[in-house]
């Protein structure tokens, strides 16, 4: 399968697609009324849960859908995936369910839960430096060793079809959605859900959250262009820390994206624990980071706003540390 770009943005007939070859396999998941939340801001908030899906996290959608699309023989020659850990599972996952061997390239900063939860899935884990860049450099070099074939993260029209379809799902569940405030990292996610609320929900605002120390797409704004900015590898929100967001994935937002907003780390962790004291959800902290983006003040809620919870891959040591100063 080739991993070349096409000029033509991923559009709804795309994502429908992408829904139908995900049913049965990757959970629907809901939405969750947050009354804590709407009493707080005089307006119905809703939480779509990513970290109860399949391998605890969004990813599972794209990999899954990548990885069916690829003849037989290249899922035969092994799958590699470049990943801060989230996506490593997913592939891991689909990797297993398809029969298929799984290589994944993790920074030496991944967190032991998601080394851990790829391993468990049967993959072989190979860490390796602390950017998106010496990820993609060690995948791209185990491939063409191995002739193992590549499961590109985010940059990618399947991968950006499948992360769609948590906007399909919203955008279909809550019709009159005011609102969406999705996560950036290397912008599957957001550009994908962005694409299909606005085709469902055109008057809908969709924010981006980033976080402050790796504002990649709020650059590559100001830029007109993607840029690369300084590494990260000290950020709480682990998933969300590409240095660059990908070609595709700006040109979704560029189309789509009302505005994006970046969150301290600070204000990361009072959202883990609300969301943990007041939903009982258990939330990674680049998974709470639009709840955060709330909380701090940085977005003013419209009726029907959906906060879109990426996932809950996070270690125990890692939640003792967020809640210890609770």
């Amino acid at each position: 399968m080739t991993t070349s770009i096409p000029d033509a943005l991923v559009g709804l007939a795309d994502f429908r697609r992408a829904a139908a070859g995900l049913r049965g396999v990757a959970l629907r998941t809901p939405l969750v009324p947050s009354d804590a939340l709407g009493e707080r801001f005089g307006v119905p908030v809703f939480l779509k849960p990513e970290m109860l899906q399949r391998a605890g996290a969004f990813k599972f959608r794209g990999a899954y859908w990548f990885v069916s699309q690829l003849d037989a023989a290249d899922r035969a020659r092994g799958l590699v995936a470049p990943s801060s850990g989230n996506h490593g599972q997913a592939v891991a996952l689909a990797a297993r369910l398809f029969g298929a061997r799984a290589t994944i390239v993790m920074p030496v900063t991944a967190p032991k839960a998601k080394v851990a939860g790829a391993e468990r899935f049967g993959a072989r884990v190979v860490l390796e430096g602390t950017t998106t860049a010496e990820r993609m450099a060690k995948a791209t070099e185990i491939v063409e060793r191995e002739g193992a074939t590549l499961v590109p993260p985010y940059d990618h029209p399947t991968i950006i079809a499948g992360q769609g379809t948590v906007g399909l799902e919203i955008g279909e569940d809550l019709p009159d959605v005011g609102m969406v405030l999705v996560p950036v990292g290397g912008g599957g996610l957001s550009s994908g859900t962005a694409a299909a609320v606005k085709a469902l929900a055109p008057r809908a605002r969709v924010i981006g959250v980033e976080p402050a120390g790796s504002p990649k797409l709020s650059r590559a704004r100001a830029a007109g262009a993607p840029v690369t900015i300084p590494a990260n590898p000290e950020g709480l929100a682990d998933g969300l820390l590409a240095v660059k967001v990908g070609t595709l994935p700006f040109a979704h937002h560029q189309r789509y994206i009302d505005d994006v907003v970046t969150v301290p780390d600070a204000a990361l962790r009072g959202a883990v624990r609300f969301l943990l004291d007041r939903h009982k959800l258990v939330a990674e902290p680049s998974g709470a980071i639009t709840v955060a983006a709330l909380l701090e003040g940085l977005v003013v809620p419209a009726p029907n706003t959906v906060c879109v919870l990426s996932g809950g891959n996070i270690e125990w040591d890692g939640l003792r540390g967020l809640l210890g100063d609770a």
